[in-house]
């Protein structure tokens, strides 16, 4: 288990979260391996389908042998029920798309890490009240950087990672950085289906090296 404070300044250095989900394990694996190779050091796989427990819990069971330092997070967490079936399979933080006090009060005994999903300032606050150590704006693509622009004031110190939307493009990275956010999500622009149904890995490390250096060039 990771320790609350290491896994966010993990999040934070690194500066950008791959997420995917996928029904095989075994290329599943290798997606997280390519991220490895690339510079990752914390990704987080998404509960988005029936296969999503028992893969969470090969991946961790592979990736303690061979990769200990990686920090694997589980997101789309929405319930108790689920928060607690990964944190027994061994999650290093749990991330929500949406503002559940039971979950946050479940993953906060487990001292890891909770990250909701909020689109407003009343969820913002709902989620620091919830002891939310880093908060998920979701769906960027709908806020945009000037909401974090305009109620970062209200919420001094919070930690803010848009996701969804977020482009691989200097300009756009630029915007969300100089808007005041610590990290960026990055999906399926990073892991896209074609990555995915097509094991195109070298794709993958490469995209994955260039996103790296475009986050570290807009912090």
């Amino acid at each position: 288990m990771s320790d609350k404070a290491q896994v966010l300044k993990t999040i934070v250095d690194q500066g950008m979260l791959p997420l995917f989900f996928y029904e095989s394990p075994e290329v599943s694996l290798e997606i997280v391996k390519t991220l490895y190779r690339a510079g990752i050091r914390t990704l987080e796989y998404t509960n988005r389908g029936p296969a999503a427990l028992a893969n969470f819990t090969f991946l961790k069971k592979e990736l303690a042998a061979e990769f200990p330092d990686m920090q694997l997070g589980i997101g789309t967490i929405k319930t108790p029920a689920d928060a607690e079936a990964f944190i027994k399979a061994g999650a290093d933080y749990i991330i929500a798309p949406i503002v559940n006090p039971a979950v946050a009060r479940v993953t906060n005994e487990a001292g890891l890490l909770w990250v909701p999903g909020c689109m407003t300032p009343t969820e913002i606050f709902l989620a620091q009240e919830n002891q939310a150590g880093l908060i998920k704006i979701f769906p960027a693509n709908i806020v945009g950087p000037n909401f974090i622009s305009s109620i970062k004031e209200l919420f001094p110190g919070q930690l803010f990672m848009p996701t969804g939307g977020v482009e691989i493009d200097p300009e756009n990275l630029r915007s969300w950085f100089k808007a005041g956010v610590c990290a960026v999500g990055m999906g399926s622009k990073l892991i896209s289906k074609d990555v995915l149904a097509n094991q195109q890995y070298d794709a993958l490390y490469s995209e994955t090296v260039r996103a790296l250096e475009l986050v570290k060039a807009s912090k």
